[in-house]
C-alpha cells in the first residue's frame, strides 16, 4: 500500500510539472502568434484575420500559399518566425501528448491503489 501511495504522489508531481510546462509553452505559442499577427498586419498590410490565418498556417507548416509576405522585411521575419515558431508548436504538441499519458498513469495508479485496499 505504501508503494501505491508513493506511486500516486510521483504521478501527481509529474502531472503537475507537465501542466506547468504546458501553460508556459501555450503562453509562448499565443505570444508568438500575437507578435506575428501584429507584424504581418502592419508590415504586409494583412487584415487581422488574414494575419492570424497566415500565422497559424505558417507555424503548422501547412503553407497553402494563398498569402505570402512580399516585403523584404516580411520575408526575413518569416524565416526567423518559422524557425522559432515551429519549435514552440512542436513543444506544445509534445506536452499535450505527455499530459495525456501522465493523466492516464495517474488514474491507473489511483485505480491500483483502490483495488489494493479491497
Amino acid at each position: 500500500m505504501l508503494n501505491n501511495t508513493a506511486n500516486i504522489h510521483k504521478q501527481t508531481a509529474e502531472y503537475l510539472k507537465i501542466r506547468r510546462d504546458f501553460r508556459l509553452v501555450a503562453l509562448l505559442a499565443l505570444l508568438i502568434v500575437g507578435v506575428g499577427v501584429v507584424f504581418y498586419h502592419y508590415t504586409e498590410g494583412f487584415s487581422l484575420i488574414d494575419a492570424f490565418y497566415f500565422c497559424v498556417i505558417t507555424l503548422t507548416t501547412v503553407g497553402y500559399g494563398d498569402l505570402t509576405p512580399v516585403t523584404p522585411a516580411g520575408r526575413l521575419f518569416t524565416a526567423f518566425y518559422v524557425l522559432a515558431g515551429v519549435g514552440i508548436i512542436a513543444a506544445f504538441a509534445q506536452l499535450l501528448v505527455r499530459s495525456n499519458i501522465a493523466r492516464r498513469q495517474y488514474h491507473r495508479a489511483l485505480h491500483e491503489d483502490a483495488v489494493s485496499k479491497k
